[in-house]
């Protein structure tokens, strides 16, 4: 599963300097996400979208136990880690990968960068946390180094628990990151202008 090619958008990957790596939602698409591309400061940077099988990358809520989001959950991990080793074999150093994602891709995304901590060059979650019936920290390892993490949701929202944002919080300033958390009351499950706003000064700007 999660198996098909990478969709791809920007400058090519064989002559670009930064790359930035985008993961859709439950029930979009690679080409969903990438669309979000022309609203962020990204012009100079190749774009990378996997595509989940049948649009989704695990079938369970991201709250439940991992077990049961298996073989998905890893397959999925293993799709981000692919479209990494795209990226460093064209020449860009970790430093300089970003990752983006929305919601289910959001958690996948986050999931991802905490089992592979180091310095990238920055990371914005639109409403996502860590995968798991709780947060385990003997999961994670590694040192971000002060990569920059913002992360932005609802409070409430339907999928994805104030409090699970802020225990990914927690890990994830742990492992070393610099995260910028911004908990919107009744924003509701979408992503917002301001927070493109927020990801655009703080971490595609750099």
């Amino acid at each position: 599963m999660h198996q098909e090619p990478i969709r791809t958008a920007g400058q090519p990957l064989g002559t670009a300097t930064k790359a930035l790596i985008m993961l859709h939602g439950r029930g979009a698409s690679a080409a969903d996400i990438l669309s979000l591309g022309r609203h962020l400061h990204v012009g100079a940077y190749a774009l990378l979208a996997p595509q989940a099988t049948q649009h989704t990358w695990y079938p369970q809520s991201f709250l439940a136990p991992t077990a049961q989001n298996e073989p998905w959950l890893s397959n999925a991990l293993a799709a981000v880690g692919r479209a990494v080793a795209e990226v460093v074999d064209n020449g860009i150093s970790k430093e300089n990968i970003y990752f983006m994602g929305f919601s289910q891709g959001a958690c996948l995304m986050l999931e991802y960068v905490a089992r592979h901590a180091t310095r990238y060059g920055g990371v914005a979650a639109f409403t996502g946390g860590l995968i798991g019936d709780e947060v385990h920290p003997t999961t994670y390892a590694g040192d971000f180094g002060g990569t920059p993490i913002f992360i932005g949701s609802s409070d409430p929202d339907f999928h994805v628990p104030v409090e699970r944002v802020r225990a990914s919080t927690a890990l994830l300033t742990k492992l070393g990151a610099h995260v910028t958390e911004k908990i919107y009351p009744n924003m509701g499950h979408t992503i917002t202008q301001e927070e493109i706003d927020l990801a655009n000064n703080l971490i595609f700007s750099k």
